[in-house]
């Protein structure tokens, strides 16, 4: 996500939170405030980063913890894993050793699980034991229903993670998707000014990284959501840094003299090992740790795909030069044309055709980071050039790119067209609903255009979550967001003001995406309410009006 004002500049041209500021004046900064206990008080002892789980598959899932201790020896961390709550009926127990190397965390790959199941576990070292976990395996074969949690940029400094409360309290989850921005690396006052980083400087080193990464994880919220549900999460930027691109980043200052910050290749592998040591994911390959893209198959009902959008090969970010009333925008030419500019690169765009083409799944989710809809300052249709584009780091900065993605949806070279893509997207701090339209001001369907009212010409849909605490745009009345939609007739959806999170249930007939708001992030709260339902058909590609959706009945219980 774009970046506060407050820290280096960025070169000439529009940024997402600049676009905010202009358009209504986005709440840059919260009022400085005493720090407030952690919900259900401070935490203490040898477990105090709590557990987590996470990349379940149908017969392993990896558990994770942390031991804190004074020592700087190797520690012996037991782990059993059972089918109950109360951890009576046993199926596994096993040990695994961590040391100061890995920052003493703890990751087990606990294999020969059952599908589909609900699985309880517990930590033990140093004469403690840890909080009780739950996670899910995911199902194989015929599977009639799905429900997920789809949160992103969780900025601990902007506020208190309610929406992580909330998710945790919902025992009729499958999985969470964490769409990126987990952590946020400014330091104190530079972007939100409620709660204080630790260190209380930019992350840089390694150190800094591990530091930040235990602050979010001692947070009681956070604590809560990871030991109820197993987690799926892809990095954004601001795990390593804003506006990361493969060689680079706007808050990045290469060198070593005043001001600078480092090789950007150390500080990557630094941030990256980090994030491998304190989140419940699997390393692809433990040679490439940038390949982070990855797939998980529910059953037949779906297949994830996790899309890697920033280390490995994005081209740099090009600037906006186009002026219009909201600041600079873009048109589609020049460098903004060049089929060489990626954000995947060919061999994860190789992978991500072969796996949506392939899969015997009904649904394809894509979870990712940026935008994927067009996004104008300025609608024309593609014979006229397109018109005028607000973000050079989402999709719009990258449309050749996005045109061979495009590619797969339609079927290209004989292959036929792939159905029932359902892009899941974060970063933007808002919520949108959109139908996927190559050409979305062409209302000539002929030539490839799209029918706003009937949601024709669409090629897949896209629901795009808002954050956990990152600010969004103070549009109260809905002005701006009337005024997007205007302009882009693709959007069925748009709210810029409210934090919280989606929740997306799926059956073999319809994807239903739901979007839920808190009351605050300024405070401890326990208020949530609905906002709103949209859904796409089985073979529809589009969107329609939704409701909400009724929790599945007798979910299995929550961990004690």
């Amino acid at each position: 996500m774009g970046r506060p004002p407050q820290i280096k500049p960025l070169p000439a041209g529009t940024s997402r939170r600049g676009f905010f500021q202009r358009s209504g004046g986005a709440a840059l900064a919260l009022a400085a405030a005493p720090a407030l206990a952690a919900r259900g008080g401070s935490r203490t002892g040898v477990f105090m980063h709590g557990v987590a789980s996470g990349d379940p598959l149908s017969d392993r899932v990896i558990l994770w913890t942390r031991v804190s201790t004074a020592a700087r020896s190797a520690v012996i961390v037991d782990y059993l894993i059972a089918t109950d709550p109360a951890l009576t009926q046993v199926v596994q127990r096993g040990q695994a050793k961590t040391n100061p190397d890995r920052d003493y965390t703890v990751k087990v790959d606990a294999q020969g699980l059952q599908p589909g199941r609900t699985y309880y576990y517990r930590f033990s070292a140093l004469g403690q034991d840890s909080v009780i976990g739950r996670t899910r395996t995911l199902p194989v074969g015929s599977t009639a229903r799905l429900r997920l949690a789809v949160v992103s940029c969780s900025n601990h400094a902007f506020g208190y993670f309610n929406a992580y409360r909330r998710i945790a309290e919902r025992a009729d989850l499958d999985a969470v998707i964490h769409l990126g921005d987990y952590i946020y690396e400014y330091g104190p006052n530079q972007y939100g000014s409620l709660r204080t980083p630790e260190p209380p400087n930019e992350m840089v080193t390694l150190s800094d990284y591990r530091l930040r990464h235990a602050q979010y994880k001692r947070d009681a919220d956070s604590i809560e959501m990871h030991r109820q549900h197993p987690l799926i999460a892809i990095w954004d930027d601001h795990e390593t840094t804003n506006d990361a691109w493969r060689d680079g980043a706007q808050n990045h200052t290469p060198g070593t003299g005043p001001g600078g910050e480092g090789n950007w290749a150390e500080r990557v592998n630094v941030g990256l090992q980090a994030y491998y040591e304190w989140m419940p994911v699997r390393i692809p390959d433990v040679t490439k740790r940038r390949e982070n893209q990855r797939a998980f198959r529910f059953g037949d009902l779906l297949e994830l795909v996790m899309l890697e959008e920033r280390l490995q090969a994005r081209s740099q970010q090009l600037t906006a030069t186009v002026p219009t009333p909201f600041g600079n925008g873009f048109v589609q030419t020049g460098a903004f044309a060049d089929p060489s500019r990626t954000l995947l690169g060919p061999v994860q765009e190789a992978w991500l055709a072969q796996r949506l083409r392939s899969t015997p799944a009904r649904w394809k989710f894509l979870g990712q980071g940026v935008m994927f809809a067009q996004l104008k300052l300025q609608g024309a249709p593609l014979a006229q050039g397109g018109g005028v584009f607000l973000n050079t780091d989402q999709w719009d900065g990258y449309q050749p790119a996005r045109d061979r993605v495009y590619d797969i949806f339609k079927g290209t070279a004989g292959l036929p067209p792939v159905n029932n893509c359902v892009v899941l997207t974060g970063d933007i701090h808002s919520s949108w609903a959109a139908d996927l339209s190559q050409d979305p001001n062409n209302t000539n369907l002929a030539t490839g255009g799209y029918n706003p009212a009937t949601g024709e010409g669409s090629r897949a849909v896209e629901f795009v979550g808002t954050s956990v605490t990152s600010p969004g745009a103070d549009d109260p009345t809905g002005s701006t967001a009337a005024l997007l939609r205007s302009i882009n007739p693709h959007f069925k959806y748009i709210d810029l003001n409210q934090r919280g999170y989606m929740l997306v249930d799926v059956t073999p007939q319809r994807v239903v995406g739901e979007w839920w708001f808190v009351d605050t992030v300024q405070a401890i709260s326990n208020v949530q309410t609905f906002g709103t339902a949209f859904q796409t058909s089985d073979g529809a590609n589009r969107l329609q009006p939704g409701t909400q959706t009724v929790p599945p009945a007798n979910p299995p219980a929550l961990a004690p």
